[in-house]
């Protein structure tokens, strides 16, 4: 495991002492994704294929990004929990599937870019927070778009299975505003519909708008603009009523926020050059994620939406 993601003897004895002496009890392991992993040796991690900077292929079945990092953090300690060495193994998974596998074990972590909401806390359970974006809308830089008012009579594109577009519909400043939407299979799929000209207006996740842009042919032939549509959580996404696997995650999740790794993270992904084109995503990190570094918590979505 890389030195930046590594966890202190402190953190990694309160890790074992809770999660062996609390969870690893036979009654509770009989259903548990730990379980799972200690029978077989082997643990699912789910990935998306174009979530720069958080989550993305590098091609040969590689896979880089932010929550990929913290991933391989906890299945670290996942490793030291259950006493012997585990294989990873890598699922790409979509904006629409991504729920259903983990909830049917196809995946054991989704290290993806999947917000935490109330609605998705009935079927699934998210580990800290460990991202906030904004949803926003890239243009062409020379379209002389600039806000939402400006998108009637335009085309939208989003990616299938993804709720940006609906943040639009429920803006205000789009009351009166009518507008064709297309989707993409997948976040490059959307962002090619921009780059083709099929679309006026990508409408997703600051950070992912961002990692696609700095990896375009022409970056400067694009810009993120309009208003801040929504403020949502991103989080590590695990089968729900699994309460060891909740915890372990928690776990590493918090030790990497204490011990300044995950800042280091960050910088990492979103300021300095990352692969395939050696590009920075330039997103400096915001009050919200700052102010979760030192008070961490998995509250959904509409937690922040009541502030």
């Amino acid at each position: 495991m890389k030195k930046t993601i590594s966890l202190s003897a402190t953190l990694s004895a309160t890790l074992s002492a809770i999660i062996l002496g609390a969870t690893l009890s036979a009654p509770v392991l009989a259903q548990t994704t730990l379980k799972k992993v200690q029978d077989s040796g082997e643990i699912t991690m789910g990935v998306r294929e174009s979530s720069s900077p958080l989550s993305f292929t590098l091609g040969n079945g590689q896979f880089a990004g932010y929550h990929i990092d913290i991933c391989h953090a906890i299945i670290e300690n996942i490793k030291k929990t259950v006493g012997k060495p585990v294989t990873v193994k890598y699922t790409p998974v979509t904006s629409q599937n991504r729920i259903p596998l983990t909830q049917n074990g196809t995946v054991d972590l989704e290290c993806g870019s999947t917000t935490n909401n109330a609605t998705r806390q009935k079927d699934v359970s998210f580990g800290l927070t460990t991202y906030v974006t904004e949803v926003r809308m890239a243009v062409k830089a020379n379209s002389g778009l600039t806000k939402i008012s400006q998108l009637n009579g335009k085309t939208v594109a989003t990616t299938t299975g993804t709720t940006s577009v609906q943040h639009i519909r429920k803006h205000k400043n789009a009351e009166k505003v009518s507008f064709k939407e297309v989707f993409g299979k997948d976040h490059a799929d959307s962002f090619l519909l921009l780059e083709s000209g099929r679309a006026d207006a990508f409408v997703m996740d600051d950070n992912l708008l961002a990692g696609l842009i700095a990896n375009a042919k022409n970056p400067k032939d694009f810009k993120i603009v309009g208003e801040t549509l929504s403020v949502e959580p991103i989080a590590i996404m695990i089968r729900k009523d699994d309460p060891g696997m909740k915890r372990i995650v928690d776990i590493t999740i918090r030790g990497l926020m204490d011990s300044g790794e995950l800042d280091k993270l960050y910088k990492k992904w979103f300021l300095s050059p990352i692969p395939p084109k050696n590009t920075t995503v330039n997103l400096v990190m915001g009050a919200t994620l700052k102010g979760l570094l030192k008070d961490p918590n998995d509250n959904p979505m509409e937690s922040y939406a009541a502030k």
